[in-house]
């Protein structure tokens, strides 16, 4: 599977991406920084999406708020 950028991949292939004003421990190239106070979003662009995306077998995981 090829890198998507310098993110560091779970055992299972998937990855932890961390929204934070402040970097966390460990998150590294994971993290990525909002601004404190303010609201943000997520916006998924899928390029070339296959048929489990059309057919609704496929959905990305939910956002967790971990503390």
């Amino acid at each position: 599977m090829p890198a998507l950028l310098n993110v560091t991949y779970n055992d299972d292939g998937s990855v932890d991406i961390v929204f934070a004003p402040v970097e966390p421990a460990g998150a590294g190239d994971n993290w990525v920084q909002t601004v404190a106070g303010k609201g943000w979003f997520v916006l998924l662009r899928l390029y070339g999406p296959l048929e489990p995306w059309f057919d609704g077998s496929w959905k990305p995981g939910d956002i967790e708020l971990v503390s």
